[in-house]
């Protein structure tokens, strides 16, 4: 099945917040943000802006009637800024005016002082400072200190990565209008709708049922909505509260990137030891995570660091540490992969590290510590149904890797100008949420007195095709064309107490709802149908829009036996609800079973670079992925073809960059630099791996949307063995983005050799 949005998304009728028809009435948002990254608020200076004509009002957190406070994990952040600011474009105060344009003319008529106090931007600087989220978190397995002991190769090394822009093609933005009785609707372009709606009833001091939030669709998301979608819906609310009328308020690009957080930068330091046939013994990382001005979601970030911070590999002696600290700049947030790329390309760094010093290929050392079944993750899980082993294999048969390798090595013999590199990225990924309680959904089904149905549930529809997986589902089981079945837009009056579109877990957690409700429901048609033909229930089967007796076509149609069951007065809506089974963990000794299970996959990257630009070409990307049994696969293909690109630009292009005053200067697409079609892989192939599935997924079909993003790290160390290759005095910085500006430095760091050749 096709994704049911493509024939909307193509003919440009697809409906965003942008899109809605508003009322006549409506009036339009835009923030006042703060121009100093840490300070005291002296004096703000409204009056010129109120006295423009258009101005409706400005809010500011003196207007708010409940609590200021929108943080989730920790209440450390407010909606407005009181008495001081904490980062760049943290939001002071709400312009509501009759149009835009005035609203932008009022913002700039506000004047403000502000006393600056000392700004932190990295991680490294908080931490010497003391300047943390919370306390820090540690995962540990067997005895470190003692292994290390053991080893015959111990190897330290630091590596950084940057943070990450979202840039979804829709900024941040919702409308709201009041309804009867003090009641609000919000469209929000949210992957976390009832966060939404549990916010704004807490900010102005309702019931969470005064709070309606509609999400249609997404135009992308990337966990850039999960929760930082929820301030700009909820000062719209305010306004709504207190004046009664639609406010509507879309953040332009340019307001969109610098208020908003992106993937959290890491600054981390390991250590690594292994013995003579290369099995890695020990390993300690300390990750330090900058989490900016509050903590969003950094806290659940950083455990999910910890969680992946060994990769692919078995090591029975773990020790690593996660510290969130608290800098000067917006608060960092979820980004796809959620803090399971940062801890992964430290293992591959400190995998790449040992390689160079023993001069040996690092796929040696991956290939001999490859996760087994029955090994145990350092956070305590047994790991079953383990596809680490095959999928490396696969790609490493079906790909001619060896051959590849010495293509690779024949190429770099006799070209002096142009280099070839070559790396084996191979990735476990855990899929639930690991705070365990988020881990249910529901789903409300009707059918209607015609036959049609509609289905609701809590997924976010945000191009990953959740909605045509909900639509597979419930067409399966109720054995009808996929036109009769309607999604319909996320809504919390429909389906409450949602947990956000995340964690790759939505169609997993959604779907199983959907698949209890539609059997429910079928269970009583069947006894209807049954006593329609006079045969035995267990003879019925809903089938190609009729019913089927022991396999075999019957005359009655589908739309009969609804009209039926309604002279019968038998239930046709059904709701259910569903909670993944298994998973717990202890946070009290950080042991458990977090995870439903895993996705495993192997990629293998090449790439020519140019030695006298610094420039490089990714030639190929070949995946062997674990899908499970895909129920779409197009769809699925789409999602690691996508996540790959995505990885692919964090780790060669996409440069966050704040001054030392945290004033973000990456702040517009002519210094931010994303991936084009040309940037991406001029080969991309991908061969689903042959497996069982698993049960607690959807149809057997593995969660996609995050894990294939980690095989974009492969493209780092193909590069990096490129430089090497040009230069073997090249000392390895792991230093992602590995830009040009970099590769070009890197290219001639302690060489003596010239281009004279």
């Amino acid at each position: 099945m096709k994704n049911i949005d493509s024939y909307t998304h193509v003919r440009g009728e697809s409906l965003f917040v942008d899109d809605l028809i508003t009322r006549q009435d409506t009036l339009q948002g835009l923030v006042f943000d703060s121009p100093k990254a840490h300070g005291k608020i002296i004096s703000i200076d409204y009056s010129k802006a109120k006295n423009l004509k258009g101005v409706v009002k400005i809010f500011t957190y003196k207007d708010i009637l409940g609590e200021n406070q929108i943080g989730g994990i920790i209440p450390d952040e407010p909606l407005w800024a009181e008495n001081e600011v904490h980062f760049c474009g943290q939001p002071i105060a709400f312009i509501v005016a009759e149009s835009e344009l005035i609203a932008k003319k009022a913002r700039a008529l506000i004047s403000i002082e502000i006393e600056e106090l000392p700004v932190i931007t990295t991680a490294k600087e908080a931490k010497e400072k003391g300047s943390f989220i919370n306390a820090p978190r540690s995962f540990n397995l067997g005895n470190t200190k003692a292994s290390f002991e053991a080893c015959d190769y111990v190897y330290e090394g630091n590596t950084f990565t940057n943070g990450q822009e979202h840039l979804y093609l829709e900024t941040q933005g919702c409308y709201a209008v009041p309804l009867e009785n003090g009641s609000i609707k919000i469209t929000s372009s949210t992957q976390g709708p009832t966060q939404v709606q549990k916010t704004a009833a807490k900010v102005l001091g309702i019931p969470m049922h005064k709070i309606e939030v509609d999400v249609i669709r997404l135009g992308g998301g990337f966990g850039g909505k999960e929760d930082q979608a929820t301030p700009w819906a909820v000062m719209a609310a305010v306004a709504v509260q207190h004046l009664n009328r639609p406010v509507k308020f879309m953040l332009n690009r340019h307001d969109d990137l610098r208020m908003t957080g992106k993937r959290h930068p890491y600054e981390s330091t390991f250590k690594i030891g292994l013995t003579k046939d290369l099995k890695i013994n020990a390993f300690e990382v300390e990750f330090l995570q900058n989490s900016g001005a509050a903590a969003d979601l950094s806290p659940a970030i950083a455990e999910r660091t910890l969680f992946h911070a060994t990769n692919s590999y078995f090591i029975p002696n773990v020790h690593t540490t996660v510290l969130s600290c608290k800098t000067n700049l917006p608060p960092n947030t979820a980004f796809r992969g959620f803090g399971g790329p940062q801890g992964m390309f430290v293992i591959e760094a400190a995998i790449a590290k040992a390689a160079n010093a023993l001069k040996i290929n690092k796929r040696l050392i991956q290939e001999a510590n490859l996760l087994a079944e029955n090994d145990e993750f350092s956070y305590g899980q047994i790991a079953t149904q383990v596809e680490v082993k095959s999928s490396w294999t696969s790609a490493k048969e079906q790909f001619k890797l060896e051959q590849l390798e010495q293509k690779v090595e024949d190429f770099n013999k006799k070209n002096f100008r142009y280099k070839k590199g070559i790396s084996v990225m191979p990735i476990a990924f855990g899929i639930s949420f690991t705070n365990t309680p988020m881990n249910h959904a529901r789903a409300l089904v009707h059918i209607y007195q015609d036959g049609s149905v509609g289905v609701s549930t809590g997924a976010v529809e945000m191009g990953q095709g959740v909605n045509t997986k909900m639509l597979q589902v419930a067409a399966e089981i109720l054995g009808i064309h996929q036109s009769k079945i309607k999604l319909e837009t996320t809504n919390t009056t429909r389906v409450a107490n949602t947990s956000p579109t995340a964690a790759s877990a939505t169609a997993d957690l959604n779907g199983k709802a959907v698949e209890m409700a539609c059997n429910l429901l079928i269970e009583r048609l069947k006894k209807v149908a049954s006593e329609m033909l006079s045969v035995a229930k267990k003879e019925i089967i809903f089938r190609e829009d009729h019913v089927f007796i022991n396999a075999k076509k019957s005359s009655l149609l589908w739309e009969e036996v609804i009209a039926q069951a309604m002279l019968q007065r038998i239930a046709l809506s059904e709701k259910a609800h569903y909670a993944t089974p298994i998973i717990h963990f202890d946070k009290t000794v950080e042991k458990g079973h977090p995870f439903a299970y895993h996705v495993y996959g192997t990629a293998i990257t090449t790439i020519t670079l140019d030695c006298l630009r610094g420039t490089y070409e990714v030639d190929a990307v070949k995946i062997v992925h674990d899908f499970g049994k895909s129920m779409n696969l197009g769809i699925d293909i789409g999602q690691v073809e996508g996540a790959l690109a995505q990885g692919i630009g964090w780790m060669t292009m996409e440069e966050i960059a704040y001054n030392n005053e945290g004033r973000l200067e990456s702040n517009a697409l002519s210094t931010y630099k994303v991936p084009d079609i040309f940037s991406a892989g001029k080969t991309i192939k991908v061969i689903p791996l042959k497996t069982d599935g698993n049960t607690l997924a959807i149809k057997k079909s593995k969660a996609v949307g995050e894990p294939p993003l980690m095989y974009g790290i492969g493209a780092y160390f193909a590069i990096e063995h490129a430089v090497k290759a040009f230069n073997p005095d090249y000392t390895s910085k792991f230093h992602a983005p590995f830009t040009p500006e970099k590769v070009l430095m890197g290219l001639y760091e302690n060489k003596s050799e010239t281009l004279n050749h």
